[in-house]
């Protein structure tokens, strides 16, 4: 059995990190991985959680499962902020997941089960692991396009007329906030179009919310994700905690799941449960701890959120500053795309080729479709990156 394998293709990610430790020059920058460092370099644990996991060490006396579906106090925790009022709890189901990626993972698992002759209709460009789970399920896939390479921003009249191919039932997998890779967001009249188009053809959204607080603030990032709670009979929400809460080895997801009616709850919530019990049975508990235990506080959540803005803050200055040098070394407004986009990624719209010279040339590792991670940056690498960017021709 085991002879018989075939390998399979390397994640590029994963490959561009080890090329990356592997490079002996010290002035390399990495800007391919996905997680947030701050000016030192560093993913440093957040004030709140440290606070959280003291109290948690302190108090915890039993470290026995807590159920298949997590603690229920995680799952009102954060879909309250997720949802907030715009949903009917009556009609929520909602299971702890091992971070974002096994709540995008149930979630298919689910239509799966439920339809499985549905298409899963994703972003062109998406995260890479979207294509890859649905096709590692067999479930039928299709793309709309998303990115316009011209203006660096959301192609929506493209969008809108892909999707209007959907059918009733289908799939339409949507980032709720800072979309990966490209940054570039939808307006909330935009994000209230798609709504009229879901509703209007039967499809049932999914909203993958990893980045939640990292673009416009906690409220303003979720307002898309709570414009179609409030009114879609169907629909599903896969979240992840890995960034806003900094707790990425923790590994805490939530998939929340709308049914058409309270009636239709109870059946969701135990299918929910029998997917967890099939696929890794109980679900990891520190991480969903840590996020309850910060949010039922009014004093850690205060402090949590303190700090969240001076992650987003920071972000969005070093989005300013290299905008405003490669403006300077480039002489044009061509890059101004990167101040406007939200979250830890843009596309610069650099071709291979150019990504290679980055990193052959300057020691500047980025993904090949040359998204770059802005949190990779600090004040004194933006005009290194600006000039090399200038150099390169890009």
């Amino acid at each position: 059995m085991l002879t018989d394998l075939t390998p399979q293709p390397a994640d590029k990610i994963l490959a561009l990190i080890q090329a990356y430790r592997d490079d002996p020059r010290a002035e390399k920058i990495d800007l391919g991985v996905g997680v947030y460092r701050n000016a030192a370099g560093e993913t440093p644990v957040m004030r709140a959680v440290k606070q959280a996991e003291r109290r948690i060490w302190e108090e915890q006396t039993t470290k026995a499962y807590t159920g298949l579906a997590g603690d229920p106090a995680y799952a009102e925790a954060l879909s309250g902020m997720i949802l907030g009022d715009g949903a009917d709890r009556a009609r929520l189901s909602a299971v702890a997941t091992p971070g974002g990626t096994g709540a995008i993972r149930q979630a298919l698992e689910l239509v799966k089960m439920a339809a499985p002759q549905a298409t899963v209709w994703m972003s062109n460009p998406t995260w890479p692991n979207h294509p890859s789970i649905v096709g590692y399920l067999g479930l039928p896939m299709a793309e709309y396009r998303y990115f316009d390479d011209s203006t660096r921003g959301v192609d929506f009249d493209a969008m809108m007329a892909d999707l209007e191919k959907v059918r009733r039932g289908d799939v339409v997998l949507v980032h709720g906030c800072c979309h990966n890779p490209t940054g570039a967001n939808l307006t909330q009249d935009q994000w209230r179009a798609v709504g009229d188009l879901l509703e209007r053809t039967g499809a049932i959204p999914l909203i993958d919310i990893a980045y939640q607080g990292f673009g416009d603030g906690l409220e303003a990032d979720a307002a898309g994700t709570r414009h179609l709670a409030g009114r879609m009979e169907q629909m599903l929400v896969a979240a992840s905690c890995s960034k806003n809460f900094g707790i990425y080895r923790e590994r805490a997801g939530l998939l929340m799941a709308l049914a058409p009616a309270s009636a239709d709850s109870k059946t969701v919530q135990g299918t929910l449960n029998y997917l967890n019990r099939q696929n890794f049975s109980f679900p990891p508990d520190h991480g969903a701890r840590i996020v309850s235990t910060v949010l039922q506080d009014a004093a850690l959540t205060a402090d949590w959120k303190a700090e969240l803005e001076e992650v987003r803050t920071g972000m969005l200055a070093l989005r300013q500053q290299l905008a405003d040098e490669l403006r300077q070394r480039t002489n044009s407004d061509r890059f101004d795309f990167i101040a406007h986009h939200r979250g830890m990624f843009s596309r610069l719209g650099a071709t291979p080729d150019q990504v290679e010279a980055l990193r052959r040339d300057h020691g500047i590792y980025m993904v090949g479709d040359s998204r770059l991670n802005i949190a990779g940056l600090n004040g004194q690498t933006v005009p290194v990156l600006a000039q090399a960017i200038a150099e390169v021709g890009i």
